[in-house]
């Protein structure tokens, strides 16, 4: 049996005071994150990594000699949370900072990482992955996207679907198909590519989300090199469950839940007295369920490193992501028609109203609930 610590240390308190201050000094009022109609928005997400880069906070649990700040994955938790109960003022860089830079870490070549590490923790790229597709959008082992060995490199030629932040990322981790016949995960190489080479086409996909961030992506006879291939050819896959694990735990929807709750509670007032006693009892019990999804994701965070343990991060998403749509529903049936307003003067200027868009679509992104489901099923029963 595995005991987990949840102790997240003596420091713990300080540095979210600490992290709280810059949001508060550089994060104006009302921010929802980088994808507004306000281009400011973003600029607001640029400077902040900047200045967390500068603050050593960026990637405050990577390793020094990686640019990082040599902290504990608590810490990083802890930084995590902040960023999301704040509506994560880092916009696009999480994904560099949660399993980019970690894939890199673990597989990369000395010169991937000479290249890559330095540029992440300074906040200067944007990355995006390039995994779902079209008829394969959990079913990541049916991916059709195709690289074909060509000479000393290959050529890639395939589309992919939902792809978060492809119009302004700098680099992708691209996943294809490299041996159709191979057995079991053996099928499949990432390769890391900029989003500037040839035959890369990016369209945006316009949804209920609002302002854009999920893109097709096509590719057209792209070349990419062997030096270009994370991991080992045919590796593809061990690095894609790990890189969705780190995804899936870094991702502190939890925070964001319970700062809402906390936020409208206090913006009620004396109206919370008010509330039909079935509303108030669904408040205290979206916060008890909340408390076992930040818990589960402690542990899934202890576990991360373990690969006797796959479904921690399944766990812990199926929960919070549950808790998302909960949440999100409690908050409309509180404010009722004035949930639907959003901008400045409606209720938390419109934080309730993007939540709720928002977590619409919580079950679905990182892999559907239906799949960390089937992830979880298989280690208890000891499946396949």
């Amino acid at each position: 049996m595995t005991i987990v610590d949840y102790d997240l240390g003596e420091d713990a308190g300080a540095l979210r005071m600490r992290l709280r201050a810059l949001i508060r000094d550089q994060v104006p009022p009302g921010f929802l994150g980088a994808f507004t109609n306000d281009p400011q928005d973003l600029a607001t997400t640029q400077a902040f990594c900047k200045l967390l880069a500068d603050e050593g906070l960026l990637t405050l649990a990577w390793p020094k000699e990686h640019g990082g700040g040599g902290g504990s994955v608590w810490q990083q938790t802890v930084l995590r949370e902040e960023m999301w109960a704040h509506h994560e003022p880092r916009g696009a860089q999480y994904m560099g900072v949660n399993w980019v830079g970690p894939a890199i870490m673990r597989y990369g070549t000395p010169a991937q990482k000479q290249q890559h590490l330095t540029a992440i923790s300074s906040g200067e790229v944007i990355w995006c992955q390039g995994f779902s597709e079209p008829e394969a959008g959990s079913d990541l082992a049916s991916m059709r996207t195709r690289a074909l060995r060509d000479g000393d490199g290959w050529v890639v030629n395939g589309q992919k679907i939902w792809t978060s932040y492809a119009q302004m990322a700098g680099w992708c981790v691209l996943a294809t198909c490299t041996d159709p016949a191979a057995a079991g995960g053996n099928k499949h190489t990432l390769f890391l590519l900029p989003m500037d080479r040839d035959g890369i086409t990016v369209r945006p996909i316009r949804s209920m989300l609002g302002p854009h961030h999920l893109n097709e992506m096509f590719f057209d006879n792209v070349r990419v090199s062997d030096a270009e291939v994370l991991g080992e050819v045919g590796g593809g896959w061990q690095v894609i469950r790990e890189a969705l694990a780190f995804e899936r735990v870094g991702i502190a929807r939890y925070a964001r839940c319970e700062s809402l709750l906390e936020r409208l509670r206090a913006a009620l007032g004396d109206g919370w007295n008010e509330l039909p006693e079935s509303l108030r009892s669904r408040w205290v019990r979206a916060l008890a369920d909340l408390r076992v999804a930040r818990l589960l994701a402690y542990r899934a965070v202890s576990l991360q490193h373990d690969p006797a343990a796959p479904a921690a991060a399944s766990s812990a998403r199926i929960a919070t992501t549950t808790c998302d749509q909960t949440v999100a529903e409690l908050l409309f049936d509180v404010l009722g028609a004035g949930a639907l307003d959003s901008g400045p003067g409606s209720a938390l200027d419109g934080a309730v109203e993007d939540h709720w868009r928002y977590a619409q679509a919580a079950t679905v992104a990182s892999g559907t609930i239906e799949v960390q489901r089937m992830v979880v099923a298989r280690d208890v029963l000891g499946g396949r």
